[in-house]
């Protein structure tokens, strides 16, 4: 039964994000008689300090969390594999190049380069987005260099080689489907990653604007009343942990089925 509670979060995660807009919610109603209260029959997890229901926050934030999660992963996942293949596979000045400029990448802590860019390019989801991806691809490109590195030499791509194969071909269709494995494991750590960070930079006011739910945002208004209403932190906070933690239990999941296979492809 445990093993199925991981799936059932992050689908519950998802159908909020995208059936959300769909549901008669409204998360931008204002009710003067509800400021601050509790959870009730009526109002599930009770009222923002707007009267606003937090639940319906709630569902409205996980759209703003997948969609910054699925964008930024996909945007740094493609670029970084890309980068890090290329130059793994043509080796010399450009993965010299390639090396130095992860150097400077790696010369700053990611949140802190995050919110750098963030404040230079302004908040905003799509900024935020732009930001977590410009720090997010390294990690990517490294491992996808270190793939195809250590399969450049095997017989398929230097039979492609000695057929004439061109060289995007064999980095499309003979190196870079052999790290998949690990690289959709560095993906899902990724959206765990991706999370947080844009729930942190939400908190410093570098993510969605007012009146624009976001879990981050949440927080940072619900913790001016954490004595007199601490539900409107406990909430985001926990959806939070929640998914920060189903995704990194289906990773570890991942990453031990795609060792066994590796294992058994070895001997």
């Amino acid at each position: 039964m445990t093993r199925w509670l991981p799936l059932t979060v992050l689908v519950l995660w998802a159908g909020a994000a995208l059936l959300g807009p769909l549901l008669p919610l409204e998360p931008s109603r204002v009710t003067l008689d509800a400021l601050l209260q509790g959870p009730s029959p009526g109002l599930w997890l009770g009222a923002d300090e707007l009267g606003r229901p937090v639940l319906d926050r709630l569902v409205a934030g996980a759209r703003i969390s997948f969609l910054v999660a699925v964008s930024v992963v996909v945007l740094s996942g493609v670029t970084g594999t890309l980068l890090g293949a290329t130059a793994a596979y043509l080796g010399g000045r450009v993965d010299s190049t390639l090396g130095r400029i992860v150097d400077v990448f790696l010369a700053f802590p990611g949140i802190l380069l995050a919110i750098a860019l963030s404040a230079l390019l302004g908040p905003g989801v799509f900024n935020l987005v732009v930001a977590l991806s410009l720090v997010g691809w390294v990690g990517y490109a490294r491992l996808a260099r270190a793939q195809v590195l250590s399969i450049r030499q095997r017989d398929h791509v230097l039979a492609a080689e000695a057929l004439g194969a061109g060289r995007a071909r064999i980095i499309f269709r003979h190196l870079i489907p052999l790290a998949v494995a690990p690289l959709l494991v560095e993906a899902t750590f990724g959206v765990a990653a991706v999370i947080v960070a844009e729930a942190g930079l939400s908190f410093l006011g570098l993510g969605a604007q007012p009146p624009t739910a976001s879990w981050g945002s949440m927080i940072r208004e619900g913790s001016r009343y954490m004595l007199v209403a601490p539900h409107l932190v406990i909430a985001p906070g926990t959806a939070i942990l929640l998914v920060v933690l189903a995704v990194n239990l289906t990773g570890d999941r991942l990453q031990d089925r795609f060792g066994r296979r590796m294992v058994r492809a070895g001997s």
